[in-house]
Formats: structure tokens, sequence, C-alpha cells
């Protein structure tokens, strides 16, 4: 959390993070200190800011910088699926991250559940919007909250969306990721949800990895760019799959 807060503002504080984070300054102190050593902020007077280049950074930012045009694009066209008072289902992908940005400045009530602690930061100024970030397991270098710990939620809120990204996607697998842990969270969002849109960008076809979440089968829509080989489209709307192509 308090990578994600320093990503996002370059610059914290002792008193700020104490009342987000709701432990002890003394705590703090130590947690910045063990941080510093491991090179990943500095220190400074009642606080600290993001150390430029860190891995943590740079990481980030090529996740988020690849084919950005294109996922602009489809998060844009996923924002118009979207209807008033609904609650939606936001992975921790870059794609959702990007549609998260688009809902920040929306006038529709929503309900937004999300395991992205990104995408949870950019919405929860917009009054409209009640924001719920799942709980799960933070590794470093990640932004995605991880595992089961807060599936018990699905059991009782209604998700009508879940708008979801994969590191891979073919036709007999499906919607494929190589990190098991979040794999279980995202096959317990699938499962959740009335509807799958899946939010795939040309780079995602035609890829498969360890671990499936949702068979082709179950996504209603799939939003990907003009790059996508027309064969391949082709081929997931013979499933009954609507094809959105941006």
């Amino acid at each position: 959390m308090i990578m994600n807060l320093l990503y996002l503002q370059q610059r914290v504080t002792v008193k700020e993070l104490c009342n987000k984070l709701n432990v002890s300054e003394a705590t703090l102190r130590t947690d910045l200190s063990l941080m510093e050593k491991e090179d990943l902020l500095i220190r400074t007077h009642g606080g600290a800011i993001l150390k430029a280049e860190t891995d943590y950074q740079r990481l980030s930012l090529e996740k988020e910088s690849s084919n950005h045009i294109e996922k602009m694009k489809i998060s844009q066209k996923a924002s118009q699926l979207i209807l008033n008072r609904q609650c939606i289902l936001l992975d921790a992908s870059s794609t959702a991250l990007e549609l998260a940005r688009i809902l920040a400045k929306v006038k529709h009530k929503l309900t937004v559940v999300t395991n992205g602690i990104q995408a949870a930061m950019n919405m929860k100024e917009n009054p409209n919007l009640t924001v719920i970030l799942l709980s799960g397991l933070l590794s470093m270098g990640s932004s995605a909250l991880e595992g089961s710990y807060g599936i018990d939620l699905f059991n009782h809120i209604n998700i009508d969306i879940f708008f979801t990204s994969s590191k891979g996607f073919t036709i007999e697998d499906g919607l494929t990721d190589y990190n098991i842990y979040e794999v279980d969270l995202k096959r317990a969002m699938a499962d959740s949800a009335a509807r799958i849109v899946a939010l795939l960008d040309h780079k995602k076809m035609g890829k498969t990895f360890i671990s499936s979440f949702a068979s082709t089968e179950e996504i209603d829509i799939l939003i990907t760019d003009s790059l996508t080989p027309r064969s391949f489209i082709e081929d997931i709307s013979s499933k009954q799959v609507e094809v959105i192509v941006v």
C-alpha cells in the first residue's frame, strides 16, 4: 500500500500513512527505514518520496505502457456497456485500470468491486461510486491483491458485469494466466458475475498460460483491437461470443 501511494503521489507523510493504514508512527518509521534499505524509496523529514527508477515503478510503467492506445480504446468501449446503478467487478489488469480511470469521472451511480489497488485509488474520489477493495495477499512489485481471502464477499452482493483481461487467450483454453494465486481469485470473480466481458488487445490472442479462469463459452462479450486477425475473430464469434472490435 505504501508503494502504491508513492507511485500515485510520489510523496507520502507519516501522518497520512497512519490515517490510511491505522498503524502507529513508530511502526511506519520502521517500515520506511527497511524499505529505504531495500532501495524502494528515500526517507524525508516526516515521510518519504519515491526513488526514481525503482524496479517497482519501472515494472508498473512497462505493464501500463504496453499497447497503451489499444487498451484505452478497449476500455472506452467497455465503459459504454455500463448502466446506472449496476454493480461491476474489475480485475487488476492494466486494461481494467484504464477503465477505472474512465469511471473516476462518470456520473453514473455505481458499485465497483476490484482487487486492483491502483484502480481503487483512481476511483475513490468520485462521490457517485461505491468502491469496494477485495482483501488478499499483496506481493512485492504487484498492485494486485491475490488469493481467496475476499471471495466470501461474492455471497453477499450481485455482480452485473466482470471486466477482465488475461495474459493469454485461445479458443481451446479460454482466458489464462501464469499466477495461480491470482487465477484462483479470478475464477471466483468469473463465477460470481452475471456477465463476463473480456478486454483483450491483439498481443494476448493465441497465447496460453498455465491456468485457465474462464472458458471461451463463459465469455459474453470480447472487446479487442483491429490488429487481431479477422479469422481469429470469426472463430471466436462461432462460439456465440459477441466480439467488438475497436
